[in-house]
């Protein structure tokens, strides 16, 4: 067993350096209140990627919480999915989750620009050159900051702050909410409402087609979703920081990134 965990755990970390972002998805967004709640950890690019085992080793924080109650989500080593676990009771079960650091190295300079230029860091460069920072061979340091929105029975209740450094809170809810007009999310970095944020939106349809949608926050931090009925949807938003002095001299890193990502879907009339 300890074997097999540490080849799982060297497939699991050597990932990001092919693929971006990270999600909770459930396996059903919308169960009975008899019903568990399932869903993978998923690593990938446009809301498309691989199942991620569940591992403790990887992770600080697994949670699921509900009204006032909250409870850590526990599994088997290597389980998949790695979400397997009874809802706190009838309503909005929001679950979080938060990973420990891992690090990617850049060996080619438009490779950090490429990625840079995607996320709207429109101001890498000078900031890189300010600091005196080499230009191949540098290492960045991730963290992964997810939840999932799952509506048990009749599915009533409001996301909230769940105290993640990066995350992004709903402000309608998804399955009881008439959203006609979108759904509201407000983005919070570093205990703060994240003003001109990007919001990267991917739309999955009913047929497995993705599409994208960049939006921005505007001063207090909130953008409006364009949701559709039938569509399952994952918001992401990265946030880039140079590490703090004892945090580089103990990894080596030249740049922190901190991952924000929410799931949910919109159900049928």
């Amino acid at each position: 067993m300890r074997i097999l965990a540490a080849l799982i755990t060297s497939v699991a970390f050597a990932l990001p350096a092919q693929s971006h972002e990270f999600w909770i998805e459930p396996i059903d967004y919308e169960i009975s209140a008899e019903a568990t709640i399932q869903g993978k950890l998923v690593n990938g690019q446009n809301f498309d990627g691989t199942e991620i085992s569940y591992l403790p080793q990887q992770f600080t924080r697994f949670t699921i919480a509900s009204g006032l109650r909250q409870a850590n989500v526990e599994n088997r080593l290597g389980a998949r999915p790695a979400l397997d676990t009874a809802p706190l009771g009838e309503g909005l079960n929001v679950i979080s989750y938060q990973s420990r650091m891992a690090t990617l190295g850049y060996a080619e300079w438009e490779k950090f620009l490429s990625f840079a230029k995607h996320k709207a860091f429109d101001d890498i460069e000078a900031r890189h050159d300010a600091r005196n920072l080499p230009r191949e061979g540098f290492d960045e340091g991730y963290w992964r900051f997810a939840k999932t929105l799952v509506g048990v029975g009749h599915g009533m209740g409001s996301d909230f702050r769940t105290g993640l450094a990066v995350e992004y809170v709903a402000l309608d809810n998804p399955y009881t909410d008439d959203l006609s007009d979108g759904l509201r999310v407000q983005l919070f970095v570093l205990d703060a409402p994240r003003a001109d944020g990007q919001v990267e939106l991917f739309e999955k349809a009913p047929d497995g087609t993705v599409t994208i949608t960049l939006l921005r926050t505007d001063a207090n931090g909130i953008a409006t979703l364009p949701v559709k009925a039938g569509h399952s949807y994952l918001v992401d938003h990265v946030h880039l920081r140079e590490p703090s002095a004892d945090l580089a001299t103990e990894t080596g890193i030249s740049w922190e990134t901190l991952w924000a990502a929410l799931t949910f879907e919109v159900p049928l009339p």
